[in-house]
């Protein structure tokens, strides 16, 4: 028992001692850390003061540098001030100099001209008293003296006046009818429009001969189908590997055309596809007929035109006058207008442009009444054409008298355009007016959808509406037409007179 108490003592000693050992050793430990502590803030605070002083020292530095520079860019500028002050002192003093000169010259100046005044005032003193002893001589006065000799003045050269007279307006005469013929040449000169013929008839080439046989179809249906929808004749004969197309109406003309190339290149030749080849090309010539205003305009160099008058104005490429293109024609007289009036002063961009739009009427007369002319108006008005170019287009015919040079010009280039050698025919105008004519007697019965005059005017095929106009209705408008063409047109032979009425029914199966 004794013994376990002595462990038991010998065990709290042996702690305590440890307790008291650990105690002294960790503070030995900490003084050491605490030691390292304190040195490393040392050093980082001595670090600090370093680069804080290369920074001050780098600022001066800086400071110094900026301090210099302001100096000498203030000393140079100093230098320019003085510089400039010394160049305008030098220029006042000659200012001054100069005005100085200019007052003595003024006083000298005004020295002469009291001298020369004075000297004016006795010169005419002096020849009032030499009139006037004049005067006293002759024995009469200044005003009776002037007439006296005048009139003895004018009967002696009276003759040899007429005749300088007469001289002179032969001369003027002669130089104006030169000049005259100097501007028209120019005007010529500087154009250079083609003119063509246009036709009735245009060939059609095809590439074997097999292909007239399916264009002419069993028992001529396809070849009916084709003439019916659009108003042209097909003449098929022993030509070879040709068709040609006959009609008076250019547009007509080239739709044909245009459908029966698209026919023989889809290879297809049936009643259907001609009606869809045939839609196909009126939509093409309806964009060509655009494009060729387009063109126009931009040739002649013509800007601010409605749009819609440009498209009417392409119409005019498949119109004819005396069987010049009417389009080539208005170009041609837009170039001749535009020199014409350059060489005599006058507004050559009121010329130029009433010239191209002065037949704007030719474009729709089929379809309105009344004179190209008086169409024409109503266009350029609708379309907001300045009144001056109505002024200047109205009178090339002379409906309108032509108020303004423009006017007259453009006058001058409808004439000089018209004259060309080769560029119209009458016998082609006359033949085409002929057949508006036959056409336009049909179209005049209600009922009538579309009429066609095919056979150099010797058929004429009238279609009409068949919910307006029955069988027997169609024989009575056929007698009337006939009468009606014998009354008013006179031609050789006879007119075969054909209406046609067709009921269409239309229906799908779905």
């Amino acid at each position: 028992m004794e013994q376990n108490i002595v462990y038991i003592i010998i065990g709290a000693l042996a702690l305590i001692i440890g307790v008291i050992i650990g105690y002294y050793i960790r503070q030995s430990i900490a003084k050491k850390r605490a030691g390292t502590l304190e040195a490393k803030l040392e050093k980082r605070v001595a670090q600090v003061k370093e680069e804080t002083s290369a920074l001050v020292k780098n600022a001066e530095k800086k400071a110094f540098e900026i301090t210099e520079k302001a100096e000498k860019e203030i000393d140079q500028r100093r230098k320019e001030f003085l510089r400039s002050q010394e160049i305008l002192l030098s220029r006042e003093k000659l200012l001054e100099d100069k005005i100085s000169n200019f007052e003595a010259k003024e006083n000298e100046l005004k020295d002469k001209v009291e001298k020369v005044r004075a000297i004016k005032e006795s010169l005419d003193g002096l020849r009032k008293e030499a009139e006037v002893k004049l005067e006293k001589v002759a024995n009469l006065s200044r005003d009776d003296a002037k007439k006296e000799l005048l009139a003895l003045v004018e009967i002696e050269s009276e003759k040899e006046i007429i005749e300088k007279m007469k001289k002179m307006e032969e001369r003027g005469k002669e130089r104006l009818d030169a000049r005259a013929k100097e501007i028209v040449t120019l005007a010529i000169q500087k154009c250079a429009v083609n003119h063509t013929q246009e036709l009735s008839t245009t060939t059609f080439m095809l590439a074997s001969e097999d292909l007239k046989g399916r264009i002419i179809g069993k028992e001529g249906r396809n070849i009916k189908t084709f003439e019916k929808l659009t108003g042209v004749e097909l003449i098929v004969d022993e030509t070879p590997d040709s068709i040609v197309i006959s009609c008076f109406n250019p547009i007509r003309r080239q739709i044909a055309k245009l459908a029966l190339d698209k026919l023989v290149q889809d290879g297809r030749i049936q009643p259907a596809k001609i009606e869809e080849k045939i839609e196909e090309a009126k939509t093409e010539i309806s964009n060509t007929i655009k494009e060729a205003g387009e063109k126009a305009v931009y040739d002649t160099g013509i800007i601010g035109m409605h749009d819609k008058l440009i498209q009417i104005l392409g119409r005019l490429y498949y119109r004819t006058s005396y069987g010049q293109n009417v389009l080539l024609h208005s170009i041609e007289m837009a170039f001749l207008a535009e020199t014409i009036a350059e060489e005599l002063g006058a507004n050559s961009q009121i010329a130029k442009r009433a010239a191209l739009l002065h037949d704007i009427g030719k474009a729709i007369d089929q379809q309105m009444q009344g004179s190209h002319i008086e169409i024409g108006i109503k266009i350029l008005e609708k379309f907001g054409e300045k009144q001056e170019i109505i002024n200047a287009m109205r009178a090339h015919h002379d409906d309108y008298p032509a108020d303004t040079l423009e006017a007259v010009i453009v006058k001058v280039a409808d004439a000089i355009s018209g004259a060309r050698p080769g560029a119209r025919k009458d016998t082609i105008e006359n033949y085409l007016q002929r057949l508006k004519n036959l056409e336009d007697i049909a179209n005049r019965f209600d009922g009538v959808d579309r009429t066609y005059a095919i056979q150099a005017g010797r058929e004429i095929r009238v279609f009409v509406k068949a919910d307006k106009v029955d069988d027997l209705q169609s024989q009575k408008m056929a007698r009337q037409i006939a009468e009606n063409i014998e009354e008013e047109l006179q031609y050789p032979g006879e007119i075969k007179v054909t209406v046609i009425r067709e009921t269409r029914v239309v229906e799908f199966a779905r």
